[in-house]
């Protein structure tokens, strides 16, 4: 029953069914900005299925989560119709795991957030038909986030960053610097022209023959190599701007394997991983440099706050070289929790307390799931409504 935290598909499919007979039908909300509020967010835009509990405090009463890389690791990557088999087979033993651990019921949560794009169609789908389901049958407002809204805010979650901030927001699928300046408010400064910084981990981690995922074994080798042992190309170095390229370096990467013959087991191997990783902080630091005058620019004043997030964010060495480049700059450095760069449903219930907290109205139901959706689109959406 849905009264207590149980959701069939079945229950899914009827509930939406009515819901959408009428496309401007939305919840009435009630008024969400005085007290403590709790707020559900569900995340399945890859292949994490993540509900998370939060309260407008900061506080996570529940960040439960199932990975589904046993399921794609015999193909190399995602495989998108497994992915969204697996959250519609998971989703509603993580919803009763989360009200448990939280130790609240339905009673207690005052909204229910979504990751509404972008990301794997098929998944989306799941999460956003389930918590419009959840948020019809049980009477509560329904925000659809934008997942890299849900990266971008999460530092805020666990620590006190004011706005505006300089992004750089790195993942799987995403690598862009953008201007934070508010709640549902961006602007995308530079971002990459081929490959993402996740993704070139990824692939180099298979050429290299290494399992999926591979960016973590990468860093992981890296720690026994030299990171001078390869010169490996830095793309774009020249230009003054802050957009990547990451494919010239991947293709170097795989160059480098051939005419040296390197194994997965060797201490080459290591040098290699160590090598393309420092060159890829290399490159980082010097898209920042030319990010932080794009800042400048954009808002009239140098930057104060610098706010690295997305997967690519829990890489120590990443993480630990761009702290050292903000404090040279005289920079605050910020990141997210290493639980919280990945992608978890913490992260969204905390992107629908921001929108509460900056009093921006619930999504309707009519609301339609996300492939794509530029997070720089926000600000005209959602002040349009």
């Amino acid at each position: 029953m849905l009264s207590s935290t149980r959701i069939s598909i079945c229950q899914v499919r009827e509930l939406y069914k009515k819901t959408r007979i009428d496309t401007l039908y939305s919840i009435p909300h009630k008024l969400l900005v005085m007290g403590k509020k709790i707020v559900l967010g569900i995340e399945t835009s890859c292949d994490e299925t993540a509900i998370g509990i939060v309260d407008s405090s900061g506080h996570i009463l529940a960040n439960c989560l199932y990975s589904q890389i046993q399921e794609h690791r015999e193909f190399g990557g995602v495989v998108p119709e497994l992915a969204a088999r697996a959250h519609l087979a998971r989703l509603e033993r993580l919803l009763e795991q989360s009200f448990k651990k939280a130790a609240i019921t339905w009673s207690n949560i005052d909204a229910i957030s979504v990751t509404g794009g972008p990301g794997l169609i098929g998944g989306i789908i799941v999460g956003v038909m389930a918590a419009k389901a959840m948020a019809a049958y049980q009477n509560k407002p329904f925000y659809a986030i934008n997942h890299l809204e849900g990266h971008a805010l999460s530092p805020r979650l666990t620590q006190d960053i004011s706005f505006p901030y300089l992004l750089l927001l790195v993942s799987g699928g995403h690598t862009q610097f953008l201007v934070v300046h508010d709640v549902g408010c961006y602007t995308c400064l530079g971002s990459t022209l081929d490959d993402a910084i996740g993704e070139a981990f990824d692939k180099t981690a298979k050429l290299m023959g290494l399992p999926y995922p591979g960016g973590p074994l990468i860093e992981q080798l890296a720690l026994n190599g030299n990171p001078l042992a390869y010169t490996l190309p830095k793309p774009l170095i020249k230009q003054k701007n802050c957009t990547f390229s990451l494919s010239g370096l991947k293709t170097a990467v795989r160059q480098c394997l051939e005419k040296n013959n390197i194994s997965k087991e060797s201490l080459e191997a290591a040098d290699l991983c160590a090598s393309f990783q420092y060159t890829v902080t290399e490159l980082i630091k010097n898209r920042l440099f030319y990010a932080l005058e794009a800042a400048h620019s954009n808002l009239g004043k140098p930057v104060e706050n610098f706010v690295v997030a997305g997967g690519v964010s829990a890489n120590k060495y990443i993480r630990s070289s761009l702290k050292d480049f903000c404090q040279s700059k005289g920079l605050h450095f910020y990141a997210p929790d290493l639980k919280l760069c990945t992608d978890n449903g913490a992260m969204i219930a905390w992107a629908g307390v921001e929108r509460i907290r900056a009093g921006l109205h619930p999504d309707t139901l009519s609301f339609p799931p996300r492939p794509r959706w530029p997070l720089d689109a926000l600000k005209l959406e959602i002040h349009n409504d």
